[in-house]
């Protein structure tokens, strides 16, 4: 059975994410599915546009299957792992370099591999329902998909903020820092695939209309900028802990304190070097580093305790990002 369906009409290649259960998290088969088709869209003088859909109201993807990545990590099949990853990044890099206009569709949660198969297109369409996020380090794991390239080339602090913690961003705050390209309310969506699949030029369809903006409360950029535009992750702590009486401060302390201290410190390495290095290098980086951060303990006790097991209490080894050793973290990243 396959979680992706296809259809072309009207010069629109449609590939539709259908694995409600699991919120279309990519399987393996999902990711070589994907690229396949796409692959043959690209050469195709039929298909002159791509649109990415989700069947499910509850998500558009809720990232890569993670769960199959733990077992195969508890089984030692390091060759399971190495594939999974090397083909997620290989349809992200056919995204991010694909020929023809591609169009995803985010009326919903997109998280992690979500974002590896929407922000790296086009045309990115966030409704109010979108809540885009990279939770990776609090499941002993690193932001990837080519986020190490697209995080530090948002605003100051942006990606770091998001990186580290895990923060959600919501609808149009998806916009306001490039995460995103167009608004559409999610009453409008379905309208708005139905002109684009009929073979509507995107501009008329991704026309807005007057004040239809859901009004999500704006990201207290000023202060993600002023904390988060360190690639110290201990100095992060440090002038956060020094903003007594603030409740932002604060909620982003828990969230820090939730997430593995190597996580953390091999994700602020990594976008470090991303600001400087070009998407196929950070996949490569990426894939290096997937490979070595999925064989940790912090990996497998992450992942239990936030999708399996549920109880969100992982004891992380080592509990204080003091604790973490520089080799460690240089092994990990490879750099």
């Amino acid at each position: 059975m396959s979680f992706i369906r296809t259809s072309v009409a009207n010069g629109v290649g449609e590939v539709i994410l259908d694995r409600p259960k699991a919120l279309n998290a990519l399987d393996q088969s999902m990711v070589d599915d994907m690229y396949e088709i796409l692959g043959e869209w690209g050469d195709d003088d039929d298909v002159e546009t791509v649109l990415v859909t989700s069947a499910s109201e509850r998500a558009f993807c809720a990232g890569g299957d993670i769960r199959a990545i733990r077992e195969s990590a508890l089984e030692g099949d390091t060759e399971a792992i190495t594939r999974y990853f090397a083909h997620e990044y290989r349809l992200n890099q056919l995204i991010a370099t694909y020929p023809k206009a591609y169009v995803a569709l985010v009326d919903g949660p997109a998280m992690g591999g979500g974002l590896g198969i929407s922000v790296h297109g086009e045309v990115r369409v966030v409704s109010e329902k979108a809540m885009i996020a990279m939770p990776e380090t609090a499941i002993g794991f690193l932001p990837d998909v080519g986020s190490t390239h697209f995080l530090p080339r948002l605003p100051m602090g942006v990606g770091m903020w998001l990186g580290l913690t895990g923060s959600r961003v919501l609808g149009e705050q998806a916009l306001s820092v490039g995460l995103a390209t167009h608004f559409v309310p999610s009453a409008r969506i379905g309208a708005v695939a139905e002109r684009i699949r009929a073979g509507a030029p995107l501009g008329e369809a991704l026309a807005p209309e007057p004040a239809e903006l859901d009004r999500h409360p704006l990201l207290p950029l000023d202060k993600i900028g002023e904390y988060f535009a360190d690639t110290n992750v201990a100095a992060i702590i440090g002038g956060l802990r020094g903003a007594v009486g603030d409740d932002w401060a604060a909620q982003m302390l828990d969230l820090l304190a939730a997430a593995s201290p190597t996580s953390l410190a091999v994700t602020a390495r990594m976008l470090e070097l991303g600001e400087a290095s070009s998407l196929d290098e950070c996949l490569e980086r990426e894939l290096h580093a997937a490979e070595k951060i999925t064989l940790t303990p912090d990996f497998v006790e992450g992942v239990r305790a936030v999708l399996v097991d549920k109880d969100r209490d992982p004891s992380f080894s080592p509990a204080s990002v003091d604790d973490v050793d520089p080799a460690e973290v240089a092994r990990i990243v490879g750099a």
